[in-house]
Formats: structure tokens, sequence, C-alpha cells
């Protein structure tokens, strides 16, 4: 492959992919997103806004005319996709993230697009607030069919600077189509929780999670002993230590599996990491900022990390990012049933997933992800169905 055949942003390419995944849950339609990619030239972020957001406010358009004709279906369908070209659009930071304006203007229509779908699906569907150390925490919660019983039900839990309506394509209309409800939220380092109140992350996530499994179980509709928690990218760490420090779930599904994030997002060379550690902090920024301009990747990864975990600098970033870290030990407290995914399409964090299924002594089922492998939710739903009825 030439140089030029190779993307330098291999972070939006693999989102656009990604993204692109969520055509069978009517999250995007294939036509609309090549003939957008089409348009963005490589490692331009201006270039990827600017044409993700036109994308995100014609098909909005094209979702109110529907409406307007009574068509629901369309209406949602196209609102749903909308949602998801507004979340894309916001994906590129600015140089300062949390005073990018017009980054919160697209996350605010993302979230408001998405909730305009939402009431129009087949599920009972409510915005709801978690309580959270003396405020709250945004999330949407799904119950599946009108009878009022308990059903198991689905937590979602996402990564680093990502929001909670994505949860839904990713595995939540998966999960209505087979009974389970499921529930949504953004903590700390997440959607409205980092945008709108400014919360950043925190690794101890049994503090986060707590409170939520607390409200959920609150919910007549919730059966409080079949309650699952998914954990997504970063989020497959935070329901990992939700669960080694005593936190309750039925099951829990790591997606990725991983030990560590250290100087993972993105790896961090060992030339500059080796100053991180000897606290050489001026070398090191000096080192990362090189890094960044000649990667779009690690522009994108470093901009939102030192946003989402609130550091100073990049170095301050990293340097944190070794908090959120695994031991054998740790690992080994786990008590629920384990879903271990492993995708080797990431190879920052390789063997990791094996690792964590390797220490495990609870039931694990460890899972490798090829590539080309776009089942996901079979493997997901086999697992839990086994697992729920062995409970």
């Amino acid at each position: 492959m030439t140089e030029q055949s190779t993307p330098r942003d291999q972070a939006a390419a693999l989102e656009t992919l990604r993204a692109a995944g969520f055509v069978g849950d009517g999250g995007a339609d294939l036509g609309e997103m090549l003939a957008t990619a089409a348009g963005i030239p490589d490692g331009d972020d201006d270039a990827w806004r600017t044409t993700w957001r036109m994308a995100a406010q014609r098909t909005a358009r094209h979702g109110q005319a529907s409406l307007d004709l009574g068509d629901v279906v369309s209406a949602r369908e196209a609102f749903l996709r909308a949602s998801n070209y507004f979340r894309l659009a916001e994906f590129i930071c600015g140089d300062d993230p949390g005073d990018d304006l017009e980054a919160m203007s697209l996350a605010r229509c993302s979230r408001g697009y998405f909730e305009r779908a939402a009431v129009m699906t087949d599920a009972r569907f409510t915005t709801v607030r978690i309580p959270y150390e003396g405020g709250t925490m945004p999330g949407y919660l799904f119950l599946a069919g009108d009878s009022g019983k308990p059903r198991p039900t689905i937590v979602y839990t996402n990564g680093f600077g990502a929001s909670c309506e994505e949860g839904y394509l990713v595995v939540g209309a998966a999960a209505l189509r087979r009974g389970y409800n499921f529930l949504a939220y953004d903590g700390p380092g997440q959607g409205a929780m980092l945008r709108e109140q400014k919360v950043t992350m925190r690794p101890d996530w049994e503090y986060v999670l707590g409170p939520v499994v607390d409200f959920a179980s609150r919910v007549p509709e919730v059966d409080a002993d079949a309650i699952v928690h998914f954990g997504h990218g970063l989020g497959g760490y935070l329901v990992a230590r939700y669960a080694a420090h005593g936190g309750r779930a039925a099951a829990i599904v790591c997606n990725d599996g991983m030990t560590t994030f250290y100087a993972s997002s993105p790896p961090i060379p060992e030339s500059i990491l080796g100053l991180v550690e000897d606290e050489r902090d001026d070398e090191a920024v000096a080192l990362l900022d090189v890094l960044m301009k000649e990667s779009a990747t690690a522009r994108r990864q470093l901009r939102t990390g030192r946003w989402t975990f609130g550091g100073a600098t990049s170095v301050d970033y990293v340097r944190t990012s070794a908090d959120y870290t695994l031991t054998t030990d740790d690992i080994r407290h786990i008590a629920s049933p384990t879903l271990v995914l492993e995708n080797t399409g990431d190879a920052s964090r390789a063997g990791q997933a094996a690792s964590f299924a390797r220490a495990m002594t609870a039931p694990v089922t460890y899972v490798v992800m090829r590539d080309a492998d776009d089942a996901l939710h079979q493997k997901v739903f086999d697992f839990l169905a086994t697992t729920l009825r062995a409970g």
C-alpha cells in the first residue's frame, strides 16, 4: 500500500467504519456514509466537522419533511441517522475542546435528534436523571414491552469522551429486540456530564455505577437480579473495576477487555514514555507536540484525553491514564460471569483481553473478534442467554 493510500488519521477512518456498522439498527445509511466520507481530505479536521455537520443537517431536514407528511417511521430513521452524523461531526475536537462552542452545539443536536427518534420507537422511552454525589447523571431508559413484568436489563457504560446516545446503536436496539430493557447514562468524563457539567473522568467507577444500579433496581420493570453491565471501549475497564470492588451484576461484558489503559490512546513511544516517567515534563511535552503535528490520530486522541481526564498538558493525561489499571488481585475479585471480547484491530492493547481472561477465577468466556467478524450481538446475547438461564 502506498503512503498516499494509507490514511494518516486512522482514528477518523476507524470511526467512520464503526459508525457505518450502525446501518443494521438504523443509525446510518451506507450511501450517505460513503458519499460524505469521500468528500473529506485525510487528516483535515475542519473539513471533517463541516462535512458531517452538513450531512446531519440535511438528514434532519429529510426527517422533518417525513414527519410533516405523517410518515413516523421515515422520520424516526432520519432523526436517528442525523443524531449519529452530528456525533461524528463532534468527534474531532478543537485545540481547546472545553471551550469549543461549535462542538457543544453539535453534541446538543446529537442528543436532541436522538431523543426525537427514541420517542418514536416501540419501546417505552424516558430521559432520566440518576442521583450522583449531590447532583445527577443524565441517561435514557428503554423498557421492552408493556406487560410491566420485571425483565433483564442491560446497563451500558461508554468510554472516555463518548456519549450514551451511541449505546443504543452499539447494543441497545439489539437488546430491546430480544426483550431486554436498556439503560444508558453519561458518567464523569462522558457526554453531557463532561460537556455540560465539566465533570472529568475518575478511575474508581464503583462510585459511579453503584448509584446507577441503585436507580435501576428501583424501577419496577427491572429485574434487580438480572442486571447486566456492558462496557464499551474504556467502559470495559470501568465495568470490570466496578465488579472487582463489590459491584452487583448478573453478568458483565467487557468490549474490549483490558488490564490497563496506560499510555495506549494514542500509543506513546517508549522514548517519550520514559521522559514522562522520569518527570522530564518539558521534554515530553515538546515531543508530544511533534507527535500531534505528525499524526492526526495522535492529535485527536491527546486533545480528547487532556480534556476528558482534566489534565493541563498531554503529559498530565498520559500520566493519569496509569490510574486505569486492574491488578491480578482486582480481576480475581470479580465474582460475576464475564464475557471478555478482544478486537484484533486494536494493536494498542494487544494481548490484554487474554491476560484479563486468564486471571479470572469467576466463570469467563473469552472471544477474539476478527476484523471481518460482525456477529457482536450474537456473541453477546448467546452468552447472556446461557448465563442468565444458568443463574
